[in-house]
């Protein structure tokens, strides 16, 4: 019988990729999520019955035992930017990484890939990159010989980052960031679970491998680069961090006082806090080169999704052609 890995997260952003290799490599593929009939969209990654999703709730342990049971390997891809209702930061990146952990490895699970992120610092300002610091020392105590991944921000199809400010864009004459200067190094989502399952196939050794891609760029510039994609002129403002707070407190405020049923999407003071550090691969730290991988190019992938932001979509390149033929 084919192995089992436990994907936790296995619907979202990243996991989804990791599924679909884990898939390609002839695995059985449990995809552990909160909603599992949301997650269906999984099911053909793999031949019948071969990638399946199952309900867990990583804050209780028996949840997590269930969705553990006969796994051979254990990814752990959940990660919140807002905490709302019981879902706190602690609960789900701190608690909830490191009861996985716990629990796999009561379970006599042979590997474990944990995805965190390039900033998790316990002495942060930031809650966000406190407890993805708190999930990496609850993994390695628990399970040493853990893969522990830390991205930069990730870009693809599916990702909140480019799509959320080429939305932005279309109606939108200005784009206002928080952070101009603050520098990022996109990576791939799909190198990103290219590592995670070398983690699951045993081919990379245990630590922490920070993964950025060949680029490193402002913020500004890379909505800049994300604008010429789209062939949009916007004035790109820079947001000082004193006013970014103020209005991340009113919004974050809006969102206590009615209990989460308004959620702030928008801008949170911790994001704030976060943004105000680079986000790229720190000097000496292992990454894709040790795990010989090579990170694709932002502008080799950004054009396949992005162009839906175009005045003519994706038309954009004959309504180019039919301009030059009338002048």
């Amino acid at each position: 019988m084919s192995q089992l890995v436990t994907i936790f997260g296995g619907s979202g952003f990243v996991g989804r990729y990791i599924a679909r290799r884990m898939a390609q490599q002839g695995w059985r593929v449990r995809v552990a999520v909160r909603r599992p009939n949301e997650a269906l969209f999984v099911r053909p990654y793999g031949a019948v019955g071969q990638v399946e999703p199952v309900f867990c709730n990583i804050r209780d342990d028996a949840s997590v035992r269930a969705a553990l049971t006969g796994a051979d390997a254990v990814v752990n891809c959940v990660g919140i930017l807002n905490a709302v209702g019981r879902n706190t930061f602690d609960a789900v990146q701190a608690e909830g990484a490191t009861r996985i952990a716990r629990i796999a490895a009561e379970g006599g699970v042979a590997r474990l890939v944990h995805l965190s992120a390039i900033g998790a610092d316990s002495a942060s300002p930031s809650i966000y990159a406190r407890t993805k610091a708190a999930g990496e020392a609850g993994v390695l105590e628990h399970f040493p010989q853990a893969v522990i991944l830390r991205p930069s921000v990730v870009f693809g199809p599916e990702d909140r980052f480019f799509n959320r400010f080429g939305a932005m864009a279309v109606v939108s004459p200005v784009l206002p960031l928080v952070g101009a200067e603050t520098r990022f190094q996109p990576v791939h989502v799909d190198d990103v679970a290219a590592a995670a399952a070398l983690g699951v196939l045993g081919q990379a050794r245990p630590g922490i491998y920070e993964l950025g891609g060949p680029e490193v760029a402002s913020f500004r510039a890379l909505m800049q680069q994300m604008l010429g994609i789209i062939q949009r002129r916007r004035l790109i403002v820079g947001v000082p961090f004193a006013v970014a707070r103020i209005v991340a407190f009113g919004l974050d405020a809006v969102q206590a006082v009615t209990l989460g049923l308004v959620t702030n999407t928008v801008l949170t003071g911790d994001q704030v806090r976060n943004l105000r550090r680079d986000n790229v691969v720190a000097e000496g730290a292992m990454g894709f080169g040790e795990l010989g991988i090579r990170p694709t190019a932002l502008g080799a992938v950004l054009p396949d999704y992005m162009w839906r932001y175009r005045p003519s979509g994706q038309y954009a390149a004959i309504t180019r052609s039919a301009r030059n033929l009338r002048g």
